[in-house]
């Protein structure tokens, strides 16, 4: 295998499961909490901002897969 196919491989290896984790996790924080607020609709201002942090902190991690595979590209 050479170099530069070695390379490709891992950045795409590193997008793809930092993606699939991170819409994961996404889905599982919406569902869970569209379940919250089907069961008690008055506590939904309490539950959205929470809703809306978790879910940044998870794509976060599908942002930094997406730049550990661009160094791994342009970098190494």
């Amino acid at each position: 295998m050479d170099v530069e196919s070695a390379k490709l491989l891992a950045a795409g290896l590193a997008v793809s499961i930092g993606a699939i984790g991170s819409a994961i996790g996404e889905g599982i924080i919406a569902g869970r909490a569209l379940e919250a607020i089907g069961r008690n609709p008055e506590a939904s201002p309490k539950i959205m901002p929470f809703m809306f942090a978790t879910m940044a902190v998870t794509e976060s991690t599908a942002i930094y897969s997406l730049v550990v595979s661009l160094l791994i590209l342009f970098v190494f």
